[in-house]
């Protein structure tokens, strides 16, 4: 195999994975509403979907370092087509339920196998010394376009399909399990891994735990991994800030919630390809700023300012206010995707491929950990001080993590003792 070969495969599995949560995106709660749940059960539904992916992370990391990053990717592929399955033909609160369950199975399953599979083949191929950057820029910018497809083609597919043939808000699900169908089969014919030696269940059952203990501790004595998981809780603390303030303030603007709806699936497509826009300029802002490190520093601050200019803007109104709301998504979303992508380089070159997936669903968790934090207090803010202070205070909090990337150690493998001090502001 060669590395151009890797990296379309790797591209190929990207799209994939992130096109069935796309799909899905516009119409969710819409379905759940129509088969007669309330907003209550639709809350438990998503959440048990949030607490099974948070509980299973590190397990389901530390098992594609043990098994491979082609079982693991096959198994997420299998669990995305039951869980999707099931919710076209759900209806009720308990079978919604269970498909929350599969999906937060399958998130989980996907949290990093596919980028680890990349990593080590390209290593296999060139040398540690491999430059990771255009790959994983790449592979970043492929989620948030299958995003951005799949948001306006979910939007679009209800429309087309005759009410006789299907009820057309399972039609989004359905198209969903047939792209994890396809996911399905490219993990197991097109992923090539090393040969591995045969073992019991109860051996791996023994060296799952290790391995997470393992990744757990490597990112507690690391100083690379411990300044990336707390850049990746502040990303999470803006990433909810987003999604917990912006529908109501677009609804706001646009006077009605159903025209509040199509102008934040709008706004939400535009962000995805901001954010696919910012994972391809990646490598290019961390050759300009001077390395990996100064080029995060560079989107986390475009990061903070859009989110420091949407609570400048929070008080306009009418298409000022929808304008300026939507150039602000499109530039957070491109400066988050620089940092996102230049952190998943400097996370690969601090470990090695025996507890690569395992530390990457750490750096999930820490992403997630940030999110509950937001949800659990810039909501109680907005209501009280208004959405001004609210994404006021998330925009400190992403420009405070500038500070962890300054002066950041030079990652040179696993072992915190070979990790050399950086030049000055060097990446």
């Amino acid at each position: 195999m060669t590395a151009r070969s890797a990296l379309r495969r790797y591209l190929l599995v990207n799209f994939l994975t992130w096109l069935p949560p796309g799909l899905m995106m516009a119409t969710m709660v819409l379905l759940m509403t129509e088969r007669g749940l309330g907003l209550a059960q639709i809350g438990l539904a998503v959440t048990v979907f949030s607490i099974v992916t948070v509980s299973l992370e590190l397990p389901t990391g530390g098992l594609a370092d043990v098994l491979g990053r082609r079982v693991v990717l096959a198994a997420s592929a299998a669990f995305t087509v039951a869980g999707l399955t099931l919710i076209s033909v759900s209806t009720t609160f308990w079978m919604f339920l269970l498909s929350g369950v599969l999906k937060g199975v399958a998130r989980a399953l996907s949290s990093g196998p596919a980028t680890s599979w990349y990593v080590d083949t390209l290593h296999g191929i060139e040398g540690h010394d491999a430059d990771l950057r255009p790959g994983l820029a790449k592979g970043g910018a492929m989620e948030s376009a299958a995003l951005c497809a799949g948001v306006l083609a979910g939007g679009a597919l209800p429309l087309v399909v005759p009410p006789s043939l299907l009820l057309p808000l399972a039609a989004p699900p359905l198209a969903g399990a047939a792209a994890a169908v396809v996911l399905l089969v490219v993990a197991v014919f097109a992923l090539p891994e090393p040969a591995r030696e045969r073992r019991s269940a109860a051996s791996v059952l023994r060296e799952v735990p290790a391995s997470v203990v393992g990744g757990v501790r490597l990112v507690l004595g690391g100083a690379v991994l411990r300044r990336l998981m707390l850049a990746a809780a502040a990303s999470g603390v803006v990433l909810m800030s987003i999604e917990l303030l912006t529908p109501g303030r677009l609804a706001a603007l646009a006077g009605t919630a159903e025209k509040g709806g199509m102008a934040y699936a709008m706004v939400t497509a535009l962000g995805f390809a901001g954010s696919a826009a910012g994972s391809a300029f990646a490598p290019r802002a961390a050759r300009l700023a001077g390395g990996s490190a100064r080029g995060a520093i560079a989107g986390t601050v475009l990061t903070a300012l859009s989110v420091g200019a949407l609570a400048a803007t929070a008080g306009l109104d009418g298409p000022s206010g929808l304008v300026s709301a939507a150039l602000a998504y499109v530039l957070l979303f491109a400066g988050g995707s620089v940092t996102g992508v230049l952190c998943l380089e400097l996370t690969h070159k601090a470990v090695t491929a025996a507890e690569r997936t395992t530390v990457t669903s750490t750096s999930s968790i820490a992403l997630q950990s940030g999110g509950t934090v937001a949800n659990l207090t810039l909501g109680v803010l907005a209501a009280q001080a208004g959405l001004a202070a609210a994404w006021g205070l998330a925009a400190l909090v992403m420009l405070a993590s500038v500070a962890l990337f300054v002066r950041m150690p030079v990652p040179t493998g696993s072992s915190p003792a070979r990790v050399r001090p950086a030049r000055s502001g060097s990446g």
